[in-house]
């Protein structure tokens, strides 16, 4: 049976593009299926759940896509300043990032902004949610690396890492994390908050997307994609997908091997077919599709890939092997609803005096 399979992709034109994809032949193919030109400004990040397709601007909103219903669902405005970044975990939460310093936790119920934390001084660069849900990293343009409790939507821990870091990744099994910073890669081990390797890409980094636990694909700003073995910090594959620089990477397992969409400024967005084995051989074209358009960011829209959500909340833990310990608890989760989120909001707060205002 054939994968119900969509690609979201943004562009500096203002407009995102939604491509149905027909996976039944040897050769993929996408079919224009809806353009959403809701935005006044460029497109910078774009997201999708297993209802809903998001994206978000230098406009500073972000615009819903129903997906079921194919319709326009509205804007949600909290942010002052370019959206930067948009993640959501399970189908009941979004998180926002924006050049004003908020990560903002959103409900998709009733899209009700839960939460808005002052994450960083500058710019929130980049966020990622640990695959259990109970934590999320980010970084920004204030040099530092934050790790967030989701329980209670507080910080947990800050390091400094002493460079304006632009992508924070979790690995599927969420034992490891990848800051990149230009063109490094800085891999890092959860319960010891340690850097365990380094690894260099020829040019500047616009994308990371890791494939399996260890197969971390890389997209900079050239027309190669290099695959990297984090675990053996070395590279063990490249091949040329576009003409131009490649803007995103995202991909999917399906059946036997791996799909790896690519994005780039040559309009073009290519699916490609990849066996994760052992020794890696360069990927086969799987199908293209040209938009015409300087495209800066994609997404798979796939109604089965759900991600799963803990259960139970995270103890307050103060130090990474904590933290790592709490995680390792659960690992079969189901969906929750709202209480998977954050500090009880129906107590009233005690009002702070700020300085200086």
């Amino acid at each position: 049976m054939a994968a119900v399979l969509e690609l979201i992709a943004g562009s500096y034109e203002q407009i995102a593009f939604g491509y149905r994809v027909k996976t039944d032949e040897k050769e993929w193919t996408a079919r224009p299926n809806f353009t959403h030109h809701a935005h006044t400004a460029s497109i910078s990040a774009v997201a999708a759940s297993e209802r809903f397709v998001v994206t978000g601007s230098k406009d500073e909103t972000i615009q819903l896509y129903d997906m079921k219903k194919k319709t326009e669902h509205g804007a949600l405005l909290h942010h002052n300043g370019s959206i930067t970044c948009l993640e959501f975990y399970g189908s009941s939460h979004l998180l926002s990032g924006g050049e004003d310093g908020l990560v903002c936790v959103w409900s998709t119920k009733k899209w009700e902004c839960l939460k808005s934390i002052k994450a960083h001084k500058g710019t929130v660069t980049s966020l990622s949610v640990h695959p259990s849900g109970k934590l999320a990293l980010t970084v920004g343009t204030d040099k530092t690396l934050r790790t967030w409790n989701l329980i209670n939507g507080r910080s947990a821990f800050i390091k400094n890492i002493k460079q304006n870091a632009h992508i924070v990744r979790w690995s599927p099994d969420g034992d490891k994390y990848v800051v990149v910073v230009d063109d490094k890669v800085i891999i890092y081990n959860l319960e010891t908050a340690s850097v365990t390797g380094t690894i260099t890409n020829p040019k500047r980094i616009a994308s990371v997307k890791f494939l399996n636990n260890s197969i971390l694909a890389v997209a900079g700003d050239d027309e190669i994609v290099r695959l990297c073995d984090v675990e053996k910090e070395k590279w063990v594959c490249e091949f040329k997908a576009h003409e131009t620089r490649v803007k995103a990477v995202d991909s999917f397992i399906t059946e036997d091997y791996c799909v790896m969409v690519t994005a780039s400024n040559d309009g073009f967005i290519k699916m490609w077919k990849l066996h994760l084995k052992e020794e890696l051989e360069s990927p086969t074209l799987l199908g293209e599709v040209n938009t015409t358009a300087r495209l800066t960011c994609l997404a798979v829209w796939k109604p089965s890939s759900v991600q799963k959500i803990a259960e139970e909340p995270a103890a307050e833990a103060t130090t990474s092997k904590e933290l790592a310990q709490e995680l390792s608890k659960t690992k079969r989760v189901r969906i929750v609803a709202e209480e998977v989120i954050l500090e009880d909001e129906s107590k009233p707060k005690k009002k702070k005096k700020r300085a200086g205002k």
